[in-house]
């Protein structure tokens, strides 16, 4: 993809990650993704945010969300859980058999530029990744299907950056082995995901500087 400088006002661009407790299978049949995107529609207009890009897989799913202001992502992300728990428990049966997450969700910041795009493209590429389907566009429950197919709305905004043409055959791509270790980093701590500098100015926006620090005892120096 070309590279393109940072035109992102109004709030950062975050990713957001939420598995099945114990890995548990959360979609099992067409009617469970489904169901999943009808909360996620009603949670918008009672909760508006931003949605860049989406996949929904069968024990989790990654969201890539752009808030406007502040509250507004957990504030969408908690009417959307506790919603769509609640009905999925109730359909299933499964009413006081212990929860359906393995606990509040995962988020990182990212910064919007080319580390945007390596974002959306590890977020619709994961059905494909994982043998799903043979090209990406064909998962059904994700954003570049719905791209592919003009059916956006009303799940998906605009981006922040410009859009290629292109970018069914970019995610069709594999991600190098270094961009996805440091993708899944940040997953997994929850660490801002972009240039250096942007980084530790992140982090110390949002205290987050704990997730970029190199983990384990300190040096003894004596």
């Amino acid at each position: 993809m070309p590279r393109t400088s940072r035109i992102a006002p109004g709030g950062m661009v975050f990713h957001v990650l939420n598995r099945g407790v114990g890995r548990m299978q959360i979609f099992e049949h067409e009617r469970d993704y489904a169901a999943f995107e009808r909360v996620v529609e009603e949670t918008l207009r009672l909760r508006p945010i931003r949605i860049c890009a989406y996949c929904l897989m069968p024990n989790h799913w990654h969201l890539v969300l752009w808030p406007k202001q502040d509250g507004e992502l957990s504030s969408f992300m908690q009417r959307m859980t506790n919603t769509h728990t609640q009905r999925w428990q109730k359909a299933k049966q499964r009413v006081g058999h212990g929860h359906l997450y393995q606990g509040r969700f995962k988020s990182f910041p990212i910064e919007t530029d080319d580390h945007f795009y390596q974002v959306v493209r590890y977020v619709e590429r994961n059905a494909l990744r994982a043998g799903l389907v043979e090209r990406a566009e064909h998962w059904r429950w994700g954003s570049l299907w719905r791209r592919v197919e003009r059916r956006r709305a009303p799940l998906l905004t605009d981006w922040p950056l410009s859009e290629s043409p292109l970018w069914p055959e970019h995610v069709n791509q594999p991600h190098t082995e270094a961009e996805l270790a440091e993708i899944r980093r940040c997953v997994q701590r929850a660490s801002p995901f972009g240039s250096p500098g942007w980084v530790e100015q992140t982090a110390e926006k949002l205290g987050l500087l704990s997730t970029i620090r190199s983990r384990g005892r300190p040096r003894n120096n004596a």
